[in-house]
């Protein structure tokens, strides 16, 4: 079954958050993940709100983990890690 990988964000160091979104893109492609929402407009209904929200869809729960514990996004994680406040999940959807 298909899964979203979503993180909400609050950056807090623009710069090497940067280099983080210049790694994680290409280790996220590469585990078969693609982009449905980054960045864009949201409406906060419930719960904290964070200002950078970003939902991937992978092709199973499997190939998000494998793709969030892969070399490529440790490398680029380690660029987010003092640089931004997160949450991340991923769910399995129903389709």
């Amino acid at each position: 079954m298909p899964a979203l990988w979503i993180a909400h964000v609050t950056v807090t160091d623009e710069e090497a958050y940067g280099k983080y979104a210049k790694l994680a893109g290409p280790a996220i492609a590469k585990h078969g993940g693609s982009f449905i929402a980054r960045g864009a407009r949201f409406v906060q209904l419930e719960g904290k709100e964070r200002p950078r929200n970003v939902v991937a869809r992978f092709p199973s729960v499997e190939a998000a983990v494998d793709c969030y514990n892969s070399l490529e996004y440790q490398e680029a994680l380690s660029h987010a890690r003092g640089a931004s406040e997160r949450e991340l999940l991923v769910v399995e959807t129903s389709e």
